[in-house]
């Protein structure tokens, strides 16, 4: 994920501009006098003095920030909100400032900058001071909420209090399906005390996009996209049309294999739907902690990166508890896993920056390495949720994170790394243009990187051993990727779905968790095994919701990262099957990559998708061709099976029929 001010991120496009904005040749109307404002600034005068007074004020904004998600607490969280406070009063004062110049010439970056800046925020504040200042308050306390929350159970002696990390410990690695549903039911318990909050968060930032001229904030969220807010929902559905049948193959085969292993009754929730405890995430959005069961073939193409990595850990702890002599103590034992826990984080992270350094690109600046946080403190609550942070738009460039020795974080390194890389590469660029082409493009970067990390890749590093070219260990190594790309694109799809719907009244209040749950079925074809009445607000155990950053971006970046894939194998040479390529060390990759991450967000993304792949539009082509062995093989094992599911009366979805939007 990468973290841009809560308030005041840059978005990704403007929402009004077509292609022709990026044109170098002035028209008639630009070569007339610039218009100026009564103080005799002209628009270009006014858009470079606001991108100075921007970049003046991050480095405060952004600091409150990170201290409210690595210091949580009641101070922390106050500091964070009235700078958040002032950021959004002054948004407000420039979007307002800006008006003077509407219809009036100027150059083409001027009117994409004064674009970009009334599409500058997630959360539109309203102008009323008083409710300003209320709807700060409350982002605050609900995203200081998640990162605090906590899971207690059990009485006396017996009393365990367990937050997110430790919750998503069972699901991960427990098969006992109790456990389980305890540590699922416990985590979404948390988001309870949100929801009258969320309630009220919704009402402001709605009277915000009022006031900027848009029906609702989620019809300015989709205004961000260089297109028609509503051309751009039919294209999310086009999108997923592509890629429904796919999905659906792989959700016949993952239900099949739960059955077999938790018995048919407790393997699926009504007409096929898959139990949302046992999906081994807590948000069923990746499935690759289900691999003892759902792997193809049993050891072949084996790549247990996560074995790697635990056994780099206890080199490390071996060799720090070697430095504290002969027979430890408690506390020269704790201390010495502390300081292997960090060590091998800071591999792990350096393993990453290879990559990127491997492509040309630089390392990392000696700051990031003294100020990121790799594993979770134990002196204070945190926000764990992986995040990039770039501080000041000129170098001090940070990752959060909870670094534990396991696959999924190590891949989830090389993401934050793509968010870091794509900072420092438009970092030269004014601070209105400082982001992605589209906030799906800021997604894509790193799992660019992650879908080149192949299985020759892994060896060519010492992290597997020597792989063999088997059928079967093909089919593996497809499932692996698709339990996390594949299982993660309904997902992707219906947040901003039930967003939306909430902005805009469709979904009121008295149906929040009920529409959660349709629209979960619906895409994903998951439900949980017990009632999940309105006195809950599931919702909010996604960090996604309490934090206000919208989703859509990350359905799109799984489609834009095979097609950029696709493009960056060519531009290295590859000419054998898409889903054996790595460019790893390759220049003209690297070039190509960098050219596109340097364009930032300063024209429209379709062009910026045009120079690197040929194609303004975004399109699943790529991902179909990179899983095509998979889904034959997938047809194959569902063949004569039941597949698809029922939704329930009002959202069926099943035997082909498309999921309603």
């Amino acid at each position: 994920m990468n973290h841009r001010p809560l308030l005041l991120a840059i978005a990704v496009a403007a929402g009004l501009l077509s292609l022709s904005a990026c044109r170098k040749t002035p028209s008639p109307e630009q070569e007339k006098p610039a218009a100026r404002a009564e103080n005799g600034e002209t628009a270009d005068q006014f858009v470079a003095r606001i991108n100075a007074e921007f970049k003046a004020a991050y480095p405060e904004l952004t600091s409150a920030q990170w201290l409210s998600s690595t210091y949580i607490n009641d101070d922390s969280q106050l500091v964070a909100a009235k700078a958040n406070e002032r950021a959004l009063a002054q948004l407000n004062a420039w979007i307002e400032e800006a008006k003077k110049f509407e219809g009036q010439p100027m150059s083409d970056d001027s009117r994409r900058a004064l674009n970009l800046l009334k599409q500058a925020t997630a959360m539109p504040a309203p102008r009323d001071p008083e409710k300003l200042a209320e709807l700060t308050r409350i982002a605050a306390k609900m995203e200081g909420a998640y990162g605090a929350g906590t899971y207690c159970s059990g009485e006396g002696a017996a009393r365990k209090c367990r937050q997110l990390g430790e919750l998503e410990d069972v699901l991960r690695s427990s098969r006992d399906y109790d456990a389980q549903l305890d540590a699922w039911a416990g985590w979404h318990s948390i988001a309870q005390p949100m929801r009258e909050d969320y309630v009220r968060f919704v009402e402001l930032v709605n009277e915000g996009a009022r006031e900027l001229g848009y029906a609702d904030a989620g019809a300015m969220w989709r205004s961000a996209y260089d297109m028609d807010p509503d051309a751009f929902a039919a294209e999310t559905d086009r999108l997923w049309e592509q890629v429904r049948p796919l999905y659906e193959q792989l959700h016949c085969y993952a239900r099949e294999k739960l059955k077999q292993t938790y018995g048919v009754e407790k393997g699926q929730v009504g007409e096929g739907l898959l139990p949302a405890h046992l999906m081994g995430n807590m948000w069923q959005q990746d499935w690759g902690n289900l691999w003892d069961i759902l792997q193809p073939y049993r050891g072949a193409g084996s790549l247990d990166i996560t074995g790697a990595l635990e056994r780099q850990y206890q080199q490390n702890l071996g060799a720090a508890l070697h430095q504290r002599g002969p027979n430890p103590g408690p506390r020269a034992r704790f201390e010495a896993e502390r300081e292997a826990q960090l060590l091998t984080a800071r591999q792990m992270t350096e393993r990453a920056q290879d990559f990127y350094v491997s492509l040309g690109m630089p390392k990392l600046p000696s700051s990031y390495w003294e100020k990121s946080q790799f594993i979770k403190p134990l002196d204070r609550d945190v926000v764990c949720h992986a995040s990039a942070w770039d501080m000041d738009m000129e170098g001090d460039v940070r990752i959060k994170m909870c670094i534990k020795p396991n696959e999924e974080d190590f891949t989830t390194i090389y993401h934050e790394l793509g968010h870091i890389y794509y900072d420092l590469a438009y970092n030269p660029q004014p601070p209105l243009f400082q982001n992605g082409a589209n906030d799906g493009f800021h997604e894509a970067i790193g799992d660019t990187i992650v879908l080149a990390m192949t299985p020759k890749y892994l060896e060519s590093i010492g992290l597997v051993q020597a792989q063999s070219q088997s059928r079967e260990a093909l089919i593996n190594a497809q499932m692996r990727m698709a339990l996390a790309k594949v299982a993660f694109l309904p997902f992707g799809l219906m947040i901003d779905r039930w967003r939306w719907g909430v902005f805009d009244g469709s979904i009121p209040p008295d149906r929040y968790n009920q529409a959660w749950w349709e629209l979960k079925a619906r895409y994903q074809g998951v439900a949980p095994v017990q009632p999940r009445g309105e006195e809950f607000f599931d919702p909010g155990a996604k960090y996604h919701v309490p934090g206000n950053t919208p989703y859509t971006r990350y359905f799109l970046a799984h489609l834009l990262q095979f097609q950029f894939y696709k493009s960056l194998c060519e531009a290295a040479g590859h000419t054998g099957p898409l889903y054996e390529c790595t460019f790893y060390g390759n220049a003209e990759a690297g070039r190509r990559f960098q050219a596109m991450l340097q364009k930032g967000a300063s024209q429209p993304w379709q062009a910026t998708l045009k120079e690197l792949t040929g194609s303004e539009q975004i399109d699943a082509g790529a991902v179909l061709e990179y899983f095509a062995p998979l889904q034959e093989w997938l047809q194959q094992q569902n063949q004569g099976k039941s597949c698809g599911w029922q939704a329930g009366p009002a959202s069926p979805a099943r035997d082909g029929d498309a999921p309603e939007a």
